[in-house]
């Protein structure tokens, strides 16, 4: 447990320690530099193949993320958004409602209306920060019959959600389920990879993704054959036969390098994903053994470190502690050259460009009160014990 002793304001501003060795939140060169010679040989490739734009730089990681997921089909695009759009386009929302989470990335609510949609907003489960199924049978029970035509769950922080509830939701009112699964590549519910769950799914490769591109990609997977072809139909402008134009589309193409760049990485995604893991599992540790872990779903004077839920299999893209002095916390951890995000600061009904939806302040208390509390902490595959100390020691010095 935490010092139980009343915490006291945090005031002044933290001093600069200029002289300690930062700790990033992510270290790219770290990645690149043992694979370098494997990323500059495929962009060669490309080069010399002037596949620029889809092509068979593509088509190979379609079919190893196939592969790698389980699933029959892998579409490719320009980005996570657009993968987002197409999985949305591809199931038919126009003129209805899809039901997703307001602690999300901008993204999940943006690409609803751009495919036509309707976004319904509920609250999320506090421990897991995911969509909560529970509150989405409240709302799927007011809502008028055919009113809803999808539920877009996503897969936040590398979590898959507790997905065996909403098919069942699914199931009883006839609904698509939707996967936003960008920052989930790799993780699973029960023997089922992220990606194979609903009908229709999208990931992001943005480069700070667990699995990533140097620069923007995404795609939709899927085991539907008739989603799968529609997807490819969007994501060309509208197009099944070149020149002819058989709906509103959208220039949604993956490039060659992206997909070359996707081939190697995924070469590596497994170890990757199980060293995460096993720095998950020393921060989880380290907390402990400091006295700074709470046990409890919401923090006091201590902190409440993420859980890994029963039934699933969690990539930790992010580690995402909960305390009840964030912002200062964030702040003394700068001053220590230690980094730190806030995903996310403003729940998405609260995000000015979102008013027109219509929620009220305290509309999503768990989402308004994760949105306080929350701060993700350094990890990625290459992080070292010692730094992971350091991130431990600095936020006992600033509790203490």
């Amino acid at each position: 447990m935490a010092n139980t002793e009343t915490a006291q304001p945090f005031m002044a501003a933290p001093t600069t320690h200029p002289a300690l060795p930062a700790v990033p939140m992510l270290d790219l060169e770290r990645q690149y530099a043992p694979i370098r010679d494997e990323i500059i040989a495929a962009l060669a490739e490309v080069v010399d193949s002037r596949q620029f734009i889809l092509g068979d730089f593509v088509s190979r990681f379609e079919q190893e993320a196939c592969q790698h997921l389980g699933i029959r089909h892998a579409v490719g695009c320009a980005s996570g958004t657009d993968a987002l759009w197409l999985a949305l386009a591809a199931v038919r929302i126009q003129d209805q409602a899809v039901i997703t989470t307001p602690f999300s990335f901008f993204a999940s609510v943006s690409s609803i209306l751009r495919a036509g949609g309707k976004p319904m907003l509920c609250d999320i489960d506090p421990v897991s920060f995911n969509l909560d199924a529970t509150q989405v049978k409240k709302v799927l029970g007011n809502a008028p019959e055919h009113s809803v035509a999808a539920i877009l769950p996503v897969h936040l922080y590398g979590q898959c959600v507790a997905w065996e509830n909403f098919t069942q939701l699914a199931k009883e009112f006839g609904l698509a389920l939707v996967e936003d699964a960008a920052q989930a590549w790799g993780a699973s519910r029960g023997d089922i990879k992220a990606g194979g769950l609903g009908d229709i799914a999208a990931f992001s490769f943005y480069p700070t993704k667990n699995l990533n591109a140097a620069g923007d990609a995404g795609t939709v997977t899927t085991n539907n054959p008739e989603l799968a072809e529609r997807t490819r139909m969007l994501r060309q402008h509208g197009m099944r036969e070149r020149y002819h134009h058989d709906e509103l589309g959208w220039n949604a193409r993956m490039d060659g390098f992206q997909g070359a760049v996707l081939s190697v990485h995924l070469r590596y995604i497994e170890q990757r994903n199980a060293l995460r893991r096993e720095a998950a599992q020393r921060y989880h540790k380290l907390f402990a053994n400091a006295g700074l872990a709470e046990n409890r779903v919401y923090p006091e004077q201590g902190v409440v470190l993420p859980q890994e839920i029963g039934g699933g299999r969690h990539i930790w893209h992010q580690y995402v502690i909960r305390t009840a002095r964030r912002d200062a916390l964030r702040d003394f951890l700068t001053a220590q050259r230690v980094g730190s995000e806030i995903y996310y600061p403003v729940p998405l009904h609260r995000q000015k460009a979102l008013e027109f939806l219509g929620y009220e302040d305290g509309a999503f208390p768990e989402a308004e009160r994760a949105a306080r509390e929350v701060l993700a902490l350094p990890i990625f595959p290459e992080i070292r014990a010692d730094e992971q100390e350091r991130v431990v020691r600095a936020v006992a010095e600033f509790l203490s």
